[in-house]
């Protein structure tokens, strides 16, 4: 059996420019005269906070990075700007790279060096975040914590060793930029891939309302919060970012409002002050996500960027052993996912192997990723992505055949209301497995907040890049979080993967997880790599209202 080759699936060029070290990787764009700008341009970043930490360019950082390796070394551009984008038969304006939705597809090889250039053509700042990558602090992406935000009309060269392979999301990390389409795939292949298969098939799921009718993100954030669509309530975004605005127009916002495309959404009618519908989502509850499903009622849900009345298709054979890579791209919407006729084995969740466990169907919330093995009927079968406590679903189809028929936009897979297997259930690889150990260290912290207020923080407290939560290198951290809201939140942190832990075990290993309204999350990671990291909500309106905070590496 053939296993695939990556070079099928690339979507962006590759240029190979020898074994090529890490050596130029120091932030200073003033050692590289001849190359885009790194770091910020005059020196090593350093943000803001109290003394004592160990900050993103610090030696301890680069001894981390060399200690991954140098090898070949892999060159992309992305280009982020104003774009037009087909969802499939309706157009939409928006930003996104490359002009494509998703972005281009990113592959590289484990030991590989990734040498990606940003050019910033959009109007105001941006940022490139390499979501579950463990890597170079000073490359994470996180403005104004690891780096400057890059300025309009510039560029900055993200470079970092891509140790482990997995399946992997780029996004921009500023306000709300990733509700619209700056977001990419990135794969990163195993060497000694263990899994056989015949076909691989790379989902990204989106929850889509940017440039319909009128509506951004931006307004819908204030529709949200209290006063609703008064413009008093707007610009009170408090994610990192805001404080390095181009004059164009803010942080996240357009700099002039898009083209209205005509299609509504399943809120509110009433239409706001800037000439929006509301999105606010009323009578929304998921029996999985024990509570609401989301607040933000999306008109389209996109699978590789289209609408389920024109949606991507892929080809294989009957009986082709197809490797599915589903990524949630989304910014508000938990995905229940499930490929019509067909049992799912999960192989790898956020880029770790697991023991092989059967499903019918996954949930996987936002910047969640699960690989699944299936093997190909004979026929057209939906993979359906069901927005969990929201109306309405993305849709791509499996083809095995050469009729002409699709499944229908709203077709629902009895597989949806089959099993569905949580994270917490998965166990991981004995070669990924974390030792057993005792933590040396323990963070608890609480998710706070309420719908009416939408006050979303931690322990009560909005972000501040000055917040620290001391960790030490060469501890095992258990961190619990503990869930005091009635809504669910998905969890991240950033340059690490955690361990879930159980009564009896450590389970898989992960860098995103959900955790449900009044309960609470344990997890340990052990602290491996320097620098300052941000833990915070992936859902994008909460962790721009507030729910973010900063796990900082002693001296």
């Amino acid at each position: 059996m053939q296993k695939p080759s990556r070079r099928t699936l690339l979507r962006a060029p590759i240029a190979t420019a020898g074994a090529g070290l890490l050596a130029a990787c120091s932030g200073s764009g003033s050692e590289h005269p001849s190359r885009p700008q790194q770091g910020n341009g005059t020196g090593r970043f350093v943000p803001p906070g109290p003394k004592g930490y160990v900050n993103p360019s610090d030696p301890e950082v680069l001894a981390a990075e060399r200690k991954r390796g140098a090898g070949p070394v892999r060159t992309f551009r992305f280009t982020a700007a104003e774009s037009t984008l087909d969802l499939g038969g309706k157009s939409v304006r928006s930003w996104a790279y490359n002009e494509t939705l998703p972005g281009p597809l990113v592959r590289v090889t484990a030991g590989d060096v990734l040498d990606l250039t940003l050019a910033n053509r959009l109007p105001t700042t941006t940022t490139l975040h390499s979501h579950g990558l463990r890597l170079r602090c000073d490359m994470d992406g996180t403005p104004d914590l690891t780096q400057n935000a890059i300025p309009s009309r510039a560029d900055f060269t993200y470079r970092f060793v891509a140790a482990h392979p997995g399946t992997y999301l780029f996004h921009s990390h500023v306000g709300l930029q990733p509700d619209r389409g700056l977001y990419a795939p990135f794969i990163v292949d195993d060497p000694k891939e263990p899994l056989a298969y015949d076909k691989e098939w790379v989902v990204v799921l989106d929850d889509w309302v940017d440039g319909v009718d009128g509506s951004t993100p931006d307004e819908v954030l204030a529709q949200l919060r209290p006063g609703g669509s008064d413009p008093a309530m707007r610009g009170m975004a408090m994610g990192p970012g805001h404080g390095t605005q181009s004059p164009g127009g803010s942080a996240t916002g357009h700099a002039r409002p898009p083209k209205p495309s005509g299609a509504g959404g399943h809120g509110s009618s009433s239409r706001t002050r800037a000439g929006g519908p509301s999105r606010v989502l009323h009578d929304s509850h998921s029996r999985l996500l024990h509570g609401e499903g989301g607040s933000v009622a999306y008109p389209h849900y996109l699978a590789n960027g289209r609408l389920g009345t024109r949606p991507s298709l892929f080809r294989c054979r009957p009986g082709d052993r197809v490797r599915l890579r589903l990524i949630n791209a989304g910014s508000e919407t938990a995905f229940r996912v499930a490929l019509g006729d067909h049992r799912m084995t999960v192989t790898h969740t956020d880029g770790y192997p697991v023991e092989h466990k059967e499903t019918d169907a996954l949930l996987i919330g936002m910047a969640e990723r699960y690989d699944v093995l299936i093997t190909a009927k004979d026929g057209v079968f939906p993979l359906v992505a069901l927005a969990e406590g929201k109306k309405g679903t993305a849709l791509a189809v499996l083809r095995t055949d050469k009729g002409k028929d699709l499944p229908a936009p709203d077709v629902r897979p009895d597989e949806l209301d089959g099993r569905v297997v949580p994270a917490r259930r998965l166990r991981p690889a004995d070669s990924v497995a974390l030792a057993d150990r005792d933590p040396d260290r323990e963070i608890r912290i609480r998710l706070t907040g309420t719908m009416e207020k939408y006050d979303w923080g931690f322990d009560h407290k909005p972000f501040d890049v000055r917040q620290r939560h001391p960790v030490r290198a060469g501890e095992r951290v258990r961190l619990t979080l503990i869930n005091a809201t009635g809504m669910w939140h998905p969890l991240h942190l950033h340059g690490h993967t955690f361990a879930l832990a159980g009564l009896d075990a450590v389970g898989a290993r992960k860098d995103t997880s959900i955790v449900l309204p009044h309960r609470k999350l344990v997890v340990e990671f052990d602290a491996d790599n320097p620098g300052l990291w941000m833990l915070h909500c992936h859902n994008q309106y909460h962790s721009e209202s507030g729910m973010m905070t900063v796990l900082g590496y002693l001296r």
